[in-house]
């Protein structure tokens, strides 16, 4: 199915390891902005609720026994580019040609390790706050970007030093400071009136402290409960989401963007979603 509605580019803004911990701790840019459109809090992670896993079924449409990604193989290793699984960036550079695609990670095997090599895509590999200066240069010089991602790390390497969930003041001020990185790169989109024909989602991969404080990985619902949220055309502000997996996201930006989608993608588009949808 292609989207009719004219969105022109995505963008796919992910905090790592952050759970569904907004709702106990400061986050007015997330909090304001996603009343334009949807938000749900109980996305629900894949299993194992571990980075390569869930980030790889974010970006590849299909589940970790699909992809099959994990944390050792992502940072050692290139993703096939001629895996039955291609990832969002793929479908991409197989749509258009010419395309200015990017992905700017706190994490490095996500660009390394995730995505394909040889695309063509913009990739950069920085602590948080570097990253997010250099990708607002970056949709400064390049408003034509048709799909971008941003991973931010900080969520969840404060979770492993100080412990995940709503008894940590650390974890939770981790996840404050990455609201305000937000906030840069939205106001970059937003006074250089991209907003209007922009899907704009925001996510994170999983929870954590559910079995272990300092860890993740379970299917406890501190470690699978995730926020997820989108504002863009067709997305009706206030969008109540009944069900959704973060391997959705897939189906959903290729929907946005009217890809073609693998028929055996286990990314599904949520039917409450997109106003056309009913």
């Amino acid at each position: 199915m292609v989207n009719q509605r004219p969105v022109k580019r995505v963008f796919i803004l992910g905090m790592d390891g952050a759970g569904n911990f907004i709702q106990q701790t400061d986050t007015p840019v997330i909090d304001s902005f996603l009343q334009k459109g949807a938000l749900t809090y109980m996305a629900q992670a894949e299993s194992p609720t571990i980075s390569a896993e869930c980030w790889g079924s974010v970006l590849h449409g299909v589940v970790p026994e699909k992809h099959q990604l994990n944390n050792d193989i992502a940072a050692s290793e290139h993703f096939p580019t001629d895996s039955p699984h291609p990832s969002l960036f793929r479908l991409a550079r197989e749509t258009w040609p010419n395309a200015k695609l990017a992905s700017f990670t706190g994490w490095s095997p996500i660009n390394n390790g995730i995505i394909e090599e040889g695309l063509g895509i913009h990739k950069e590999s920085l602590p948080d706050a570097e990253l997010v200066v250099s990708l607002q240069q970056y949709v400064e010089n390049n408003p034509d970007v048709k799909l971008l991602f941003m991973q931010l790390d900080e969520p969840d390497g404060s979770g492993h030093a100080h412990g995940y969930g709503p008894d940590s003041p650390e974890y939770l001020k981790s996840i404050t400071a990455c609201d305000q990185l937000f906030g840069k790169v939205l106001g970059t989109i937003e006074k250089l009136g991209l907003l209007e024909d922009s899907l704009v989602i925001l996510i994170t991969d999983h929870g954590g402290g559910g079995e272990h404080q300092y860890g993740h990985g379970s299917d406890h619902p501190m470690d699978k409960n995730v926020f997820w949220g989108c504002v863009g055309p067709g997305v009706e502000p206030g969008t109540k989401i009944a069900q959704l997996s973060i391997v959705d996201t897939a189906a959903i930006v290729a929907y946005a963007l009217g890809m073609e989608t693998p028929a055996h993608w286990d990314a599904k588009l949520p039917h409450s979603l997109f106003g056309e949808q009913g």
